[in-house]
């Protein structure tokens, strides 16, 4: 996810509360959003796969 991106949802995100959003805008904002949740679900599944348990013997 870029940072122009990011940008964008903040954008629409202050135009919905003060001015509200057209047809368009919305179908964009939830297409921006949910590419941004899918990068932090493979963020998180990728920090998650280099987690290793070691008991105090560190086997």
């Amino acid at each position: 996810m870029t940072d122009e991106k990011i940008a964008r949802i903040n954008e629409l995100a202050r135009r919905s509360k003060t001015t509200g959003l057209s047809d368009e805008e919305k179908a964009e904002q939830k297409a921006l959003r949910d590419e941004y949740r899918a990068a932090v679900r493979r963020s998180l599944e990728g920090q998650l796969g280099n987690i290793e348990f070691v008991d105090k013997k560190e086997n």
